[in-house]
């Protein structure tokens, strides 16, 4: 039997959407940063923890296992001793990861004026502006 919800339009602004729960998985802190990585190709995952600078190996381990529920990782086990694990991207994945990279070159690109920005801020904020 299906559930109801799965006939309902997909909206990330509707609370009880699954496109809400992917998107978290997505751009949460680690999501992007995993996916990002993985679009240069695939990765070990030790080799992915260290391109991911910063991220605790739980962390990583429960970020990749949920990008891999949703269909945009695959984790392959390949029989050897010890057996060695690889993550890459499914074509999903990869569309979403380009989009992310996208995103990402562009705040890069930028960060000059992100900068001036926050620094504007911090000076108006500072002096009691609003």
């Amino acid at each position: 039997m299906s559930d109801p919800a799965d006939d309902l339009i997909p909206s990330v602004f509707a609370r009880d959407c699954a496109s809400r729960g992917v998107l978290t998985n997505v751009t949460g802190k680690w999501g992007g940063l995993a996916l990002a990585a993985l679009h240069d190709g695939s990765y070990r995952f030790n080799a992915l923890r260290r391109r991911v600078d910063g991220v605790s190996e739980k962390m990583l381990a429960q970020t990749l296992q949920a990008l891999e529920r949703d269909g945009l990782v695959r984790r392959e086990v390949q029989a050897t001793i010890p057996p060695r694990v690889e993550y890459s991207l499914t074509p999903l994945g990869a569309r979403a990861a380009a989009k992310l990279k996208e995103l990402i070159d562009l705040l890069e690109g930028e960060i000059g004026q992100v900068r001036a920005a926050r620094a504007e801020y911090d000076r108006d904020h500072a002096a009691g502006v609003r």
